[in-house]
């Protein structure tokens, strides 16, 4: 055989060189068109061989690039497991909530439905349990759950403020009810003291000190009468103030024209000042005829105190309009009622024509008027009837507050008054008593002021 012949390969025995080739070395097949029949092997990259290596340090960034990644996603998912972990005790919060609104007021089938809600979440949470302790928590992509999640607790939360909404509205209904019950009974209270009040005027009766003699006399018994005299004052000072509103007056000019200097915090506080101009003409000369001090005088005066506890206002002054009472009386009004006052709230002057004749006008003014005039003179004859010197005094402006002495009409200046600053009074309301050495504390309206060193 000549040396130089050639000797071709089998196709079994090249398919079986291919194969070699395949498994040590990785190759493609060729895109381009070839003139001979060979294969054509793909290298890989020179740097993508020595990355083969698994000496380099090429590989052990790749390694360790595998395992940052698998913590990130490890991370990622017990994230977005312990989200939805919260929105499913966020739910139960807002099934549980749900249950509790469905009792009050009552509802069967709300709070089946609400139970049922509670039941479901339950299980929803003991699924969680059993996934994590089989460490089968990547069920769904973390952004994906975390998305969800957020969802849900929100629309928990939203269900919880609904809740809660629905809660203080029925509160706010049941309050409503209360309120305008409470008004209801306020008003009828009002009626009824209004009534009582009524009778006692007309029927004369004087419901305290009905058993007390006069060795018994104390201040105890002439604090109860002065307060009784005082009740009277501001039920005609309320009288007042509403004629003085119908006739369109501004209130506010009357106050200042009484009391120019002082600020009201309230609105309402004007009317203590209306208070202390009625007052103080009604107590001008309360001890004038105190100068006899004779035990017969006493008596008489006891007497006339128990007189005028049992006869109406209109009996005493019809049944001797000159006496010592009608000329109080009489003589207090003129005092009081300024003319332009009377004109104005009334249109005209009937009630002071009335009263020159010493003849007494039946309007329901003038009656509170007399009722008034009528305690203030009962107070009178009970001071007159005491072993000791009952004398008034009033409480100059300006003063430093005194407990001793004075007792506050509000307590505004007490709550508010701030370090530094003292109380000082700002008009007199009603005047203080003495009664030997008791004091009958004089009723003020006091204004926190900087005290000056």
């Amino acid at each position: 055989m000549d040396s130089r012949t050639t000797i071709k390969p089998t196709s079994a025995s090249r398919s079986k060189f291919s194969k070699t080739f395949h498994k040590v070395l990785p190759f493609k097949k060729s895109t381009k068109s070839f003139s001979n029949n060979g294969f054509c092997l793909l290298l890989p990259h020179e740097n993508k061989f020595k990355n083969y290596d698994s000496g380099s340090d090429s590989h052990r960034l790749f390694n360790k690039h595998s395992v940052d990644d698998a913590h990130l996603r490890n991370r990622a998912a017990m994230e977005a497991f312990v989200a939805k972990l919260f929105a499913t005790i966020s739910s139960l919060k807002a099934a549980y909530a749900e249950l509790q609104a469905a009792q009050f007021p009552y509802s069967g089938e709300a709070v089946q439905c609400a139970d049922q809600a509670v039941v479901d979440e339950l299980k929803a949470i003991s699924e969680l349990k059993r996934s994590f302790l089989k460490k089968q928590i990547d069920s769904s992509p973390p952004h994906v759950t975390l998305l969800l999640s957020e969802i849900q607790e929100q629309q928990s939360l939203m269900k919880m403020y609904e809740i809660t909404m629905n809660k203080m509205e029925r509160e706010i209904k049941s309050k409503d009810f209360q309120l305008s019950s409470l008004r209801k009974q306020l008003v009828e209270a009002d009626s009824t003291n209004i009534s009582i009040e009524t009778k006692l005027n007309s029927s004369g009766c004087f419901p305290i000190l009905d058993n007390v003699n006069l060795s018994d006399l104390t201040p105890t018994n002439f604090i109860a009468v002065l307060h009784y005299a005082l009740r009277s004052i501001r039920n005609f000072v309320k009288l007042l103030v509403r004629d003085m509103g119908n006739a369109h007056w501004d209130i506010d000019a009357a106050v200042k024209a009484i009391e120019p200097n002082v600020v009201f915090s309230k609105l309402s506080y004007r009317c203590f000042a209306i208070e202390s101009y009625v007052a103080r003409e009604m107590f001008v000369g309360f001890n004038d005829d105190d100068d006899e001090e004779e035990v017969e005088d006493r008596f008489q005066s006891f007497n006339h105190f128990k007189k005028m506890k049992s006869l109406t206002t209109t009996q005493l002054l019809k049944e001797n309009p000159r006496s010592a009472f009608g000329k109080f009386t009489r003589a207090k009004y003129m005092r009081l009622v300024h003319p332009k006052m009377e004109a104005s709230l009334y249109g005209n002057l009937s009630q002071r024509k009335t009263l020159n004749t010493w003849q007494f006008p039946d309007t329901a003014f003038f009656g509170a008027f007399t009722e008034m005039a009528r305690r203030v003179w009962v107070l009178r004859c009970l001071a007159s009837a005491f072993d000791k010197e009952v004398s008034v005094f009033e409480v100059r402006k300006g003063c430093r507050f005194s407990e001793v002495y004075m007792e506050a009409v509000t307590d505004e200046a007490f709550s508010g008054g701030q370090s530094g600053d003292e109380l000082r009074v700002a008009f007199t309301v009603v005047p203080g008593f003495k009664i030997g050495e008791t004091v009958v504390q004089s009723h003020v309206y006091v204004t926190a002021a900087v005290a000056r060193g």
